[in-house]
């Protein structure tokens, strides 16, 4: 029987950009929840505070599986997937935390190459990543995947560009995917609206704003560890909002 204390108890959970923000709040809070976390970004020496905090904590040793979302392949995926089928033989979890945008723009004077960076990191990246964990996922007793979506991703708004376009299509395809799996019922895919939050693509997007009028990543992690867990059974195809609207 999993510890009342910890819900996500011998599950291995992969995080994306747990280097920092959500990522990292997500990381940390499913090993304290007695995950086994499967840490992801692009540099595997800039994790090792995450490793090392972690560990410190008393929490299930964590790995490190670094990735580029910028520059992976389908055969890079294929490869992230075999390490974590002979490391672990299964994937309990997949949290879709890493996100990307080097500024807002008008759709007028969006630079073409920063359009399909954009592109690749939101959204071909998920669905590569996700394609290729497929058959671990299967291979769990209770999988989950959860994709970080976000407001521009429900409701455009200006300059949001490419970004916005690539979390409308996120949303898309955990709709998409949620359906496939509906029938077997053994993968869940939902989708969490996180709300704005303390993070260093929201103070590089915002250098004027005051970052502290923005709750913490960590005030969000609520929703993320329960879609992961056991509470989270029966639900799939949902967007869930963490914090009300503003």
């Amino acid at each position: 029987m999993e510890q009342q204390n910890q819900p996500l108890q011998d599950r291995v959970i992969l995080v994306t950009g747990a280097l920092e923000g959500i990522g990292r709040a997500v990381a940390m809070a499913a090993a304290e929840a007695g995950a086994t976390v499967v840490l992801s970004a692009i540099d595997e020496h800039e994790l090792d505070p995450v490793y090392d905090a972690i560990e410190a904590a008393g929490y299930p040793q964590p790995a490190i599986l670094p990735i580029d979302p910028e520059a992976a392949t389908a055969d890079d995926y294929i490869a992230v997937a075999n390490i974590l089928g002979d490391t672990f033989d299964r994937l309990d979890g997949l949290a879709h935390c890493a996100a990307f945008t080097p500024y807002l723009s008008r759709i007028d004077d969006y630079d073409a190459e920063d359009w399909e960076r954009v592109l690749k990191v939101n959204l071909t990246a998920p669905f590569m990543l996700t394609q290729a964990c497929l058959p671990l996922l299967r291979a769990a007793p209770d999988p989950s995947v959860v994709f970080t979506s976000d407001r521009v991703g429900q409701t455009g708004k200006a300059y949001w560009g490419a970004f916005a376009a690539a979390k409308f299509g996120l949303e898309g395809l955990m709709q998409v995917l949620a359906e496939e799996t509906s029938e077997a019922g053994q993968i869940r895919v939902n989708s969490i609206d996180p709300g704005v939050v303390r993070c260093a693509m929201r103070a590089t997007l915002y250098p004027g704003e005051d970052p502290m009028q923005h709750p913490a990543p960590e005030s969000v992690v609520e929703p993320y560890l329960r879609l992961l867990g056991p509470a989270g059974r029966g639900i799939t195809g949902q967007r869930i909002q963490a914090q009300p609207t503003r």
